[in-house]
C-alpha cells in the first residue's frame, strides 16, 4: 500500500476508522470522510501523517463526485475506495408497520444509493490506477437477521451489486465485500443480548473487533486476482446457527 490513495467513506469511527488507520499504518495517503463536519476527522488527521479528511454526505450525488474530486486535486489519484458509510433503525422485525417506506427509503438511500453513486463517482480514477473498492455489508445481508428488515435488505441488495459491478468493471478495476457480523463499535455498545449470544454460539466465542474487519478489507484490497467476492468476517457465528 506504500504511497496508494485509499478513500474510506464513514471513516471517523468503528470499522471505517479502523481500516483507516490499517492503509496509512501500511504506507498508504489516507482519506477519512464523515457526513457532518466532525472534530474528531480533523483529530485523526493529525494524528495519521499523509491523511486527509472531507466532509460529505455518500446519500447525496453532488458530494459524491465533490468527495472524489477533492482526493484528486489534493493527492493526484485514487487506488482503493472502501464504501463503509451506512445507517440503519433498530426495529423487531415483526414490527411491521414500524419499518415504513421513509425507513426504507433513508436506509436504501445510503447503503445502496450512495455506495453505487460514490463507485460511480470514483471509476474513472479508479480505472487509471487499476485500483479496487471494497464495500462494507453485513451478514444480515446472507441469512435473515440484522437490527431492522430494511437494514438486511439493503445489505443484501449491496452483496448482489458487488458481483454485478464486479463483472461489469473488470479487469480495470476490481470489487469485494466484506460482510461482517457483530463487531464492537460505538453504533453496538448497547446490544448486550446480541454479545451474550456471539460469544456462547460462535466458534472463536467472541464478539469482533473493527480491527478484525479492516485487516480482510486491506487484505482484499491488495490481492490482485480477487473480484466478485464477498467474504464473511463473523467468528463463525454462520457455521451455528
Amino acid at each position: 500500500m506504500s504511497d496508494r490513495v485509499v478513500l474510506v467513506t464513514g471513516s471517523t469511527s468503528g470499522i471505517g476508522e479502523a481500516t483507516a488507520r490499517r492503509f496509512a499504518r501500511d504506507g498508504a495517503n489516507v482519506v477519512f470522510n464523515s457526513r457532518a463536519s466532525s472534530d474528531v476527522g480533523e483529530a485523526l488527521v493529525r494524528a495519521t501523517p499523509g491523511s486527509h479528511y472531507v466532509r460529505a454526505d455518500i446519500a447525496l450525488a453532488d458530494d459524491c463526485y465533490a468527495l472524489v474530486a477533492e482526493v484528486l486535486d489534493r493527492f493526484g489519484r485514487l487506488d482503493v475506495l472502501v464504501n463503509n458509510a451506512g445507517t440503519t433503525r433498530v426495529i423487531d422485525h415483526r414490527d411491521l408497520a414500524s419499518a415504513s417506506l421513509d425507513v426504507w427509503r433513508e436506509i436504501f438511500e445510503v447503503n445502496v444509493f450512495g455506495t453505487w453513486q460514490m463507485s460511480v463517482a470514483a471509476m474513472d480514477a479508479l480505472r487509471v490506477t487499476r485500483g479496487s473498492i471494497v464495500n462494507v455489508t453485513s451478514i444480515a445481508g446472507l441469512r435473515p437477521t440484522g437490527s431492522s428488515i430494511p437494514y438486511a435488505a439493503s445489505k443484501a441488495a449491496l452483496n448482489h451489486l458487488t458481483a454485478l459491478l464486479a463483472k461489469a468493471v473488470g479487469p480495470e478495476v476490481r470489487v469485494n465485500a466484506v460482510a461482517p457480523g457483530l463487531v464492537d463499535t460505538p453504533w453496538t455498545a448497547d446490544w448486550e443480548a446480541q454479545r451474550r449470544f456471539v460469544t456462547a454460539h460462535a466458534p472463536l466465542r467472541r464478539s469482533g473487533r473493527p480491527e478484525d474487519v479492516a485487516d480482510v478489507i486491506v487484505s482484499l484490497a491488495a490481492t490482485p486476482y480477487v473480484t466478485g467476492q464477498v467474504i464473511v468476517v463473523d467468528g463463525g457465528l454462520n457455521l451455528v446457527s
